[in-house]
């Protein structure tokens, strides 16, 4: 209700006409004068009002109205048995009717697939929700009905074990160290962001996710209730500023479901964040490699003598000449021996400098990295739907079943995906030239690298994430039957190679 009331809102908004006075009757004192405020307040919001509701001016115009002092309103109980039967007389006579379960249930649903998606402002979406239930004839439901229902309905669908898993979140790990100032629960480490790109944070964020997942939530929790991800990240986002102390003090319903959405939210936030270090830790472990080489390589290669300088005449030469036959202007600098010679020395560095990178990365990765292969392996489960893509995750498969081996090569019987997975200039280094097994650890940086490149692609992708989810999670639920419809939209012509050049 507004604060500031001119007299011409005050005749517009709170006279009451012929029928409202025959309603208020013979009702006298803080009876009549209570009935009638509440009578214009349903009218106007749809919703009966507590005391500090209603404005002063609309109180000191309603008594005018009907003759009874201002000051009697103070006296008018809306806690009271009677006032119970006035609200039934409004919704009478306005034609309302108080929210059934079956009401809410809807209005619940509503909210959270056409409103909250769009909408996350309190004062926006409580609008919204007062909008449709006048238009439906219903009384609104009271301040935090609809988040009592929400969070006893989340709390239904949670196993009692997970419960009990819950609640051990706020507990303190070391409870005698508290005094010292020490101590924390799993929530403060849940809270908490990941640590500097090393393999060690890897290791740590691999252990935070399994005791996220120890907890139990069931995967469709919120997914079950048709709850829009705005809602839940807005849950999240509650609990992530709160202290185990504002937890405690909470009713369990809302305590639950708060712990719950955090977790659920975080669990989905950590495997985005493994894949983003897999990502990132694959590109350091290459680009050091490199590095090193090329500072290692330095003035070792073998050079054509006073090559510097012929490859200076014959710069010189084509400039001077340019219209000349390649022949009778490059050849008299430089015969077709000495050319030939450069060539061979450039293609010899640049094998080199790749067998040697490639060493460098296996021992870099065999000595350091490789401990935490396993572990995300078991943590993050990746899919494609792309056949083309199908060696990567049949490799990763053969990677999991060898991860308690010690093996150096995979047995003859194993089929060992080698094509879109082992580039061309890694064959050798991965085959075993002698008895043509596959040596684990070259390939095993083969299938990493590999694998980073279709996450990056979206060609492949993790089951529970978020960012790095189904792409086709993202796609409208009818695109597939309206498919016409969505690129028109878009302005894109189907044909993908239309669609590429398009863009």
């Amino acid at each position: 209700m507004r604060r500031e009331w001119e007299l011409e809102d005050l005749i517009a908004c709170w006279t009451l006409d012929e029928d409202e006075f025959a309603l208020v009757g013979d009702k006298t004192g803080a009876t009549r004068l209570g009935f009638s405020l509440m009578l214009k307040y349903f009218e106007l919001e749809a919703r009966f009002p507590r005391r500090e509701d209603v404005p002063r001016p609309a109180v000191e115009f309603m008594a005018g109205q009907v003759k009874v002092d201002p000051e009697l309103f103070a006296g008018y109980d809306f806690t009271a048995r009677q006032v119970t039967n006035h609200r039934k007389q409004i919704r009478e006579f306005y034609g309302f009717c108080e929210p059934t379960v079956g009401d809410e249930d809807k209005l619940i649903v509503w909210l959270a697939s056409d409103i909250c998606p769009a909408e996350m402002s309190r004062d926006r979406l409580r609008a919204a929700l007062l909008a449709r239930c006048r238009q439906e004839k219903i009384e609104p439901p009271t301040p935090g009905r609809i988040e009592r229902q929400f969070t006893a309905g989340t709390v239904s669908r949670l196993p009692p074990g997970t419960v009990a898993k819950l609640k051990d979140l706020l507990k303190v790990s070391d409870p005698d160290s508290v005094a010292a100032g020490g101590g924390r629960s799993f929530l403060q480490e849940l809270k908490e962001d990941p640590g500097p790109l090393t393999l060690d944070t890897l290791l740590a964020e691999i252990v935070k996710l399994e005791r996220v997942k120890a907890i139990g939530l069931p995967d469709d929790l919120f997914s079950l209730a048709d709850i829009s991800e705005k809602v839940v990240a807005g849950w999240r986002a509650r609990a992530m500023k709160m202290y185990p102390s504002d937890f405690e003090a909470c009713p369990e319903p809302i305590r639950l479901t708060l712990l719950a959405a955090l977790c659920h939210v975080r669990k989905a936030e950590m495997i985005d964040g493994l894949v983003e270090l897999l990502i990132q830790l694959v590109h350091k472990i290459s680009v050091r490699a490199e590095r090193k080489v090329e500072r290692e390589i330095g003035e070792e290669f073998r050079r054509v003598h006073g090559k510097n300088g012929i490859l200076v005449r014959i710069a010189q030469a084509a400039l001077d000449l340019p219209e000349e036959l390649v022949r009778e202007v490059i050849y008299p600098v430089a015969g077709p021996r000495t050319l030939a010679d450069i060539v061979a020395e450039a293609k010899a560095n640049e094998k080199v400098f790749n067998t040697r990178v490639r060493t460098k990365l296996r021992g870099s990765y065999s000595h350091h990295y490789r401990r935490g292969l396993p572990k995300l392996l078991k943590a993050v489960e990746f899919h494609s739907d792309n056949e083309a893509f199908q060696p990567v995750i049949d490799a990763l498969a053969l990677l999991d079943r060898y991860a308690d081996s010690n093996a150096e090569c995979y047995d003859k019987a194993e089929t060992v995906p080698l094509d879109h997975v082992v580039p061309d200039d890694w064959r050798e280094a991965v085959a075993d030239p002698d008895t043509g097994l596959i040596e684990r650890i070259p390939y095993e940086l083969c299938v990493l690298v590999a694998l980073r490149k279709a996450i990056r692609r979206r060609e492949v992708w993790v089951v529970g994430g978020n960012v790095w989810r189904n792409p086709e999670d993202d796609l409208p639920a009818d695109f597939a039957e309206n498919r016409d419809v969505h690129y028109e939209a878009l302005s894109k012509p189907r044909d993908p190679a239309e669609f590429i050049a398009d863009l």
